[in-house]
């Protein structure tokens, strides 16, 4: 077997070789665990990984093709967040309170991706219970090797699943989105992204983070594999109460659709302040390669973007703080050493095992949920998002989608965020879609005259990720298409 490159294998064509008999399951993972053990050290892009287990789980993917099986994504690995539950695998959201808890269950969408064939290899590194844009914030060591640019960070909190798609160690990983936690970690590795539209794929079995925005989703090396995730994941789930019953099309079919005649959106709301000129510019030549496709360019706004960020981070800490209260020593995780007391139980379980940036968004989530502050914080929170969703809606009865920077500038040096908070909170530009329950994708669109990857963001109305990837999967194609001209 030739040496396989993990770096631009895709998932269909794994799916695909496997069918065809050129490899096999376990010499595909037995490939695949020797790339990691060679280059993992440096990424630290997998918290944890258990070979005897992914080659058990390869051997019986061979021995049930041999019997007739056939699923979609029959003998192909894939590397998970660490926030995600696969029955018998850790779960512990890179944080130290969770130390040794493994879960006794499958997540939903690991349910329907294990029907369809998947193995589940390994746990991928993030921010501590996903709060953060860097992937520093693991108790477990920063992933601090962005593939695409030595030194800089991956982006977060779903850094270690970009790094290891485009670092050569995963053919493709499940991450997850509250406010940007894929969709900016995709743009920075330059790999490919989706946050689907809330309720569109179900969150259970997903530790929460923020309930009202989180959402599962998939990191690939192109459109079309994150478009069959999607349509194995997606659907109704009666264990997740947001979960909608809306139909699934087929979603890689759709890649084929092509955008003539579609009404593309640049709001100028995302190209003003400190937007990176290099970013701003690349958004708008691929703007220009739309229009050259058929689509209409048009210039809109969304007025109440300058609100996005605090109404995030008040909404977003709001759920934290009520989430994470069950980390208390008492139902979940570990107990704090020294404890004789109620206060001390509470206190030091939390304060030895919690990092800065969990402990500080439960501090200013509780902050706007006491007494005094409710009103006067999250229930204007609440009403501002509103305002967001309604801005989107307005655009929406106008455009098919909007087109945007995934991020305000490329990936930064590693170690820098703390000189900077704007580069650690501000994911101005993808926020608002959460807050709208948008769906959005980050598709990879070149890279700066240094070589850091850009993303751009395709956002469509809810449900509407059939259009998404169409629009998605064109610009992919016609920036491949001018990368091999240039």
């Amino acid at each position: 077997m030739e040496k396989i490159d993990f770096s631009t294998l895709t998932i269909r064509s794994a799916a695909e070789a496997l069918r065809g008999g050129s490899y096999t399951s376990v010499s595909l993972v037995g490939a695949l665990l020797e790339a990691v053990r060679q280059r993992n050290p440096a990424l630290n892009a997998y918290l944890w990984i258990d070979e005897e287990d992914a080659l058990a789980q390869a051997a019986a993917a061979d021995a049930a093709r041999a019997a007739g099986s056939n699923g979609a994504l029959l003998g192909v690995p894939l590397a998970i967040k660490d926030n995600i539950s696969v029955a018998g695998q850790p779960c512990g959201c890179a944080s130290r309170i969770l130390e040794g808890y493994r879960a006794p269950f499958d997540a939903t969408v690991i349910g329907r991706l294990r029907a369809a064939g998947a193995l589940f290899v390994g746990r991928t590194n993030m921010d501590e219970f996903a709060m953060g844009s860097t992937t520093e914030n693991s108790a477990y060591g920063p992933t601090t090797f962005n593939p695409a640019k030595p030194g800089y960070v991956p982006g977060g909190s779903s850094g270690g699943s970009a790094a290891a798609v485009a670092g050569g160690v995963a053919v493709g990983a499940l991450g997850t989105d509250t406010g940007g936690s894929i969709r900016q970690p995709a743009a920075y590795c330059g790999c490919v992204g989706l946050r689907p539209s809330y309720g569109r794929i179900s969150r259970y079995g997903a530790v929460a983070c923020a309930s009202s925005l989180d959402q599962i989703g998939p990191l690939t090396h192109d459109v079309r594999d994150t478009a069959l995730l999607l349509g194995i994941m997606a659907g109704a789930d009666p264990r997740d109460v947001i979960s909608q019953d809306q139909p699934v099309p087929d979603y890689v079919a759709a890649c084929d659709g092509g955008i003539r005649g579609m009404r593309l959106g640049l709001p100028r709301e995302y190209f003003s302040g400190d937007v990176h000129p290099e970013v701003a510019a690349r958004v708008r030549e691929y703007a220009g390669l739309c229009r050259g496709m058929g689509a209409e360019i048009v210039d809109v706004s969304l007025p109440h973007t300058q609100c996005a960020i605090a109404t995030y981070y008040i909404i977003m800490t709001a759920e934290i703080s009520a989430n994470l209260a069950r980390y208390d020593g008492i139902r979940y995780g570990r107990r704090g050493e020294g404890v004789t007391t109620t206060q001390d139980l509470y206190g030091k379980t939390r304060g030895q095992f919690l990092g800065r940036e969990a402990k500080r968004r439960i501090l200013m989530g509780t902050y706007f949920l006491s007494s005094g502050n409710y009103e006067a914080y999250y229930m204007r929170g609440l009403k501002a998002r509103t305002l967001i969703r309604r801005d989107f809606d307005q655009v929406f009865e106008t455009c098919d989608a909007l087109l945007t920077p995934v991020a305000p500038r490329p990936a930064f040096p590693c170690g820098t965020a703390e000189d900077d908070p704007q580069a650690f909170y501000l994911d101005i530009f993808t926020v608002p879609a959460g807050l709208a329950g948008a769906c959005a994708i980050s598709v990879p669109a070149g890279a700066t005259a240094e070589g850091q990857p850009i993303g751009l963001q395709v956002v469509a109305p809810a449900f509407a990720e059939e259009r998404l990837l169409r629009i998605a999967a064109a610009c992919e194609a016609a920036g491949r298409r001018t990368e091999g001209q240039s």
